[in-house]
């Protein structure tokens, strides 16, 4: 079986209220179009929460209630009792939420339906590191459930960008990359060396900027480092092999780039669909299998590292709404 680690859903309430793919209620259609592939479980989440990935709609993600949040919590797990054999989710949290936030998130991460949080690399123009949000990464890693670190709506690198799609291609793309480095910048590791992070789109830019990272911490041709830096013990770079990675790209040679830099064990199989559509789950797999024809590596990536990585939640035998 291949686990997909990288999925969104949205309730009805969201599809009728915002512009959306109709590709993200069909909870049926999601599950049988993967089965085709082999892909019999998909970990689902959303990165607004019960919002929308609208770039105009982007204030209005991070204003949401605290009870809206619940309802919207509950439907993914009443989702997942319904496919329990199929689905699991993850708990939507804003890194600047506070610390009431923070504290719901957390016990609702203790759901047996949930096996993770995912989060936003950038929240109205600001990334995800440093002291603002501090508390958050101290509470994943306090957890030990992973954190998948998704775009917002309207992410920092966007600046500049005008048209949705430009927002939605490039921008959410390297907001990604740019967040994880400032974490590493930061010295996020460090404080918290039992964080797990999932990055997606292979890593993105990171596989190109070990050098640049180490650079910015200790740069030569400048007088001391950067203010914005904490002391460490090891260069930025080193934490990269602490990350774990998807496949959500249709390309080949960042999926080859990928595997180079970080290795079978550290990479997942994730598709970002829905919303992406068939060749979104089609394409990398076929493209894993000519890249990593090495069976046992291959297993790993399909399945086998995110068994480690989730645990005992992704195993556990769920109870179906209709036998409850």
């Amino acid at each position: 079986m291949i686990i997909d680690v990288h999925g969104h859903l949205s309730p009805p309430e969201s599809l009728r209220r915002f512009p959306m793919p109709p590709s993200l209620g069909d909870v049926e259609g999601m599950i049988e179009r993967k089965l085709d592939q082999g892909i019999g479980l998909t970990v689902i989440g959303s990165p607004v929460g019960a919002g929308a990935m609208a770039p105009g709609l982007a204030a209005e993600n991070y204003s949401q209630s605290e009870d809206v949040l619940a309802a919207f919590h509950e439907w993914i797990a009443e989702t997942v009792r319904e496919h329990p054999d199929h689905l699991r989710g993850y708990v939507y949290a804003n890194p600047f939420g506070g610390e009431r936030h923070l504290a719901r998130a957390q016990d609702t991460a203790r759901g047996d339906h949930f096996v993770g949080f995912v989060a936003n690399s950038s929240v109205l123009g600001r990334y995800t590191s440093g002291p603002p949000a501090e508390d958050f990464w101290a509470m994943a890693a306090d957890t030990g459930l992973p954190v998948l670190l998704h775009a917002p709506a309207l992410p920092a690198a966007a600046a500049g960008l005008d048209e949705a799609v430009v927002i939605e291609q490039l921008g959410r793309f390297c907001d990604v990359a740019i967040a994880v480095a400032m974490m590493l910048l930061d010295g996020v590791f460090d404080r918290h060396p039992d964080l797990r992070l999932i990055v997606p789109g292979t890593g993105g830019l990171l596989t190109l900027l070990p050098e640049r990272l180490d650079m910015a911490a200790d740069p030569p041709h400048w007088v001391g480092p950067p203010s914005r830096t904490t002391p460490r013990t090891t260069p930025p770079s080193a934490h990269l092999s602490r990350l774990m990675v998807d496949t959500s790209t249709t390309n080949r040679a960042a999926l080859a780039l990928m595997l180079e830099h970080f290795g079978p064990t550290r990479v997942l199989v994730g598709t970002d669909s829905p919303p992406l559509g068939e060749a979104a789950i089609r394409t990398p797999l076929t493209l894993l299998s000519e890249l990593v024809p090495d069976r046992d590596e291959l297993a790993l990536v399909h399945e086998g590292n995110a068994r480690s990585l989730f645990g005992e939640r992704l195993a556990q035998d769920l109870v179906p709404t209709r036998e409850r």
